[in-house]
């Protein structure tokens, strides 16, 4: 049974949700040569319109937080003209979406912007090559100041009332996945010694500060956050990692935010250092809205649901191969099956 699936769903006084099916993150890459959303992205997320909410793929707050092509933007006035036309054609639709802010860090790369280096926490370089530009392989980066911390931190915020102008309902903050903000919370990429690394407070200090800058100029109640408390993709693993979460979580509990959620592939992985999966790790400290994610699908989605393991569910994939996803699920229809190639076209 998915029954609770289709229940609506309060995240605050001033968002309801009609289900509890959000409609992950998902980057595709369909941005024109300039960043800004195309027509045919207007039509992708609007096919999607029934998900509870929508999270746009990850959109990066300025030019150096680029680090994969034709990934859309949220700074300059085309970016955020293009984007209405998206919140627009979702909310005609009855729907709800939230702009994913993102900057890669470390995994930026030079070719996108035209500067001689990459920010990052430390010079920790990330090994491997550009997605879907294999020849361009990832370079050293340059530990940003405190001044360029400082700048970010305004950056993020900017994006953020950008992405309210576009006419977005919120945002969620991209703190997961080995990107910019993930890379001060874990030891392997984070190497410095001053009030930004070094110790969990430390170390969890730079995105503290973008969610309360973020949530200060456009509300908590827009405000979310992705996090990776398991380090698995573009980040080595340290156990002393766990001594990071266990403060910033506690941290977040304090906050009253639209939700947080988990962000990971698949959540059987077991993490040894959490003591089993992610989100059962932060299920255990953080109490308020949690977002599950990572092959799900919906029965057992719904399952975790009712034994209060998290609280809404994203579905990834399966919403690139089935635009109606949740009539779908609802009247028990079979789903089309994902497949790689789909990556490469509007379904």
């Amino acid at each position: 049974m998915t029954d609770n699936l289709f229940q609506s769903y309060a995240l605050n006084d001033t968002l309801t949700l009609n289900n509890r099916i959000l409609m992950a993150p998902l980057t595709r890459c369909m941005a024109d040569d300039n960043l800004v959303p195309t027509d045919a992205m207007v039509e992708y997320y609007a096919r999607r319109a029934e998900s509870g909410l929508i999270i746009s793929e990850a959109t990066i707050i300025r030019p150096d937080g680029q680090g994969y092509p034709n990934t859309p933007g949220l700074y300059t006035p085309e970016q955020i003209a293009g984007w209405r036309k998206v919140t627009d054609a979702v909310h005609a639709k009855g729907g709800k979406i939230f702009a994913q802010l993102w900057h890669t860090g470390r995994v930026a790369h030079p070719y996108f912007f035209g500067e001689e280096f990459v920010l990052a926490p430390s010079a920790v370089k990330v090994e491997g090559t550009v997605p879907r530009m294999r020849e361009l392989s990832y370079i050293e980066p340059k530990p940003a100041s405190h001044e360029e911390i400082e700048q970010l931190i305004a950056d993020y915020s900017q994006a953020a009332a950008n992405a309210i102008d576009a006419g977005f309902d919120g945002v969620e903050i991209h703190g997961a996945n080995g990107y910019l903000i993930d890379q001060f919370l874990h030891y392997s990429s984070n190497q410095r010694d001053d009030e930004f690394g070094g110790t969990p407070e430390n170390m969890a200090r730079f995105p503290l500060a973008v969610v309360d800058a973020i949530a200060e100029r456009i509300g908590e109640d827009r405000t979310a956050l992705r996090i990776s408390p398991g380090a698995y993709f573009n980040i080595e693993t340290d156990a002393r990692d766990r001594q990071v979460f266990d403060y910033f979580l506690a941290q977040l509990a304090q906050r009253n935010l639209a939700f947080l959620h988990i962000g990971i592939f698949d959540d059987s992985m077991v993490f040894d250092y959490l003591d089993g999966t992610a989100s059962a790790y932060t299920r255990a400290r953080y109490s308020k809205t949690l977002v599950g994610v990572g092959s799900y699908t919906a029965e057992t989605g719904s399952e975790a649901i009712a034994e209060d393991r998290f609280d809404l569910l994203a579905i990834g994939r399966p919403f690139i191969a089935n635009p109606d996803y949740v009539q779908r699920v609802k009247t028990g229809q079979p789903l089309v099956e994902y497949s790689d190639a789909m990556l490469a076209e509007l379904v």
